[in-house]
């Protein structure tokens, strides 16, 4: 098992690299000079050649990267060309703000989602059913930004019930919270449907029936765990979609945390910031991933005996 784990550790490191040299390349070619977006329109040519010189961009774009590569292996993300802080410092700031959102929408979507499932799995083509997949086709459908708006607009203009920005209580995370875990929750409810759909078919499940065991318990001990391996597979992949989604969620809720530093770096040409925020969007990716993958072992002994 630990040799399983280092080495998916160790496929992290050529990932890393290739995202940050794919990305560095795109912001090499994209429109606009960091230099003149630090110094303004009003800037002379002189002093933003001289600062373009201070920051290094009149070296090739890989001399650049490369120089970047270095700092990156010995633990040193680099300055932001705007506040000249170091990256990590900005970054840490505002990784608890964005670990609150992505842990308070997947706690809402699984919460609701995995019952969800289940009991429209069993209460197949009833009413019940049929809602419940209606929830999730919406889901699927409204667009995050649009329904963080609406929330906005009905729970905190409308009825002052949540904070309508910042990042000052707990309750500033639920509409939020809401609005980028219903995707996710549709996702993984009409996974879990299906999933549980084909486990209470098989041979075992009515065999346990037909002992005479209590239908919860068969539900419960026997389908459910050979019922979780799908689930568990795309609520890893929701996660790392919340994390994306982060960035939009962050920007309509003026949450201060690592989606809203992305959009403003990008904004302005902060090349070391946006680097280090895919550094760390990549890092939480493959994290959940390995951590996905120890959990079948959990839920499933047999997969635990291909890790060892």
């Amino acid at each position: 098992m630990w040799k399983y784990i280092l080495k998916r550790l160790l496929y992290l490191i050529p990932v890393l690299f290739g995202v940050t040299l794919l990305v560095f390349l795109i912001m090499s070619v994209a429109p606009g000079d960091p230099a003149k977006v630090i110094l303004g329109e009003q800037a002379t040519p002189e002093a933003i050649e001289q600062l373009r010189v201070e920051l290094g961009l009149d070296d090739p774009v890989l001399v650049q990267y490369m120089r970047y590569a270095t700092g990156l292996l010995k633990g040193d993300m680099g300055m932001s060309y705007k506040s000249k802080d170091p990256v990590a410092v900005e970054i840490v700031a505002r990784i608890p703000t964005t670990l609150k959102l992505t842990l308070s929408a997947t706690l809402i979507a699984v919460l609701v989602a995995i019952p969800l499932g289940i009991f429209a799995a069993v209460k197949q083509n009833t009413l019940f059913d049929g809602l419940s997949m209606f929830i999730a086709l919406l889901g699927i459908s409204i667009p995050i930004f649009w329904l963080g708006l609406m929330l906005l607009v009905l729970f905190s203009q409308r009825l002052g019930w949540f904070p309508s920005s910042g990042a000052a209580s707990w309750k500033s995370f639920i509409l939020p919270g809401v609005a980028l875990g219903f995707h996710s929750m549709a996702s993984i409810a009409r996974i879990t449907r299906s999933s549980m759909l084909e486990v209470i078919r098989q041979d075992y499940i009515r065999t346990a029936r037909s002992k005479g065991m209590p239908y919860r318990d068969v539900i419960t001990k026997h389908a459910l765990p050979n019922a979780l391996i799908p689930t568990i597979t795309v609520t890893g992949l929701q996660i790392g979609a919340l994390m994306a989604g982060s960035v939009l969620t962050e920007t309509v809720f003026s949450l201060p945390g690592i989606g809203r530093l992305i959009i403003n770096s990008i904004q302005g040409r902060d090349i070391p910031v946006v680097l280090g925020c895919i550094l760390v969007f990549t890092i939480g990716f493959s994290v959940v991933n390995l951590l996905v993958d120890l959990l079948y072992a959990y839920v499933d002994p047999r997969i635990k005996a291909q890790y060892t």
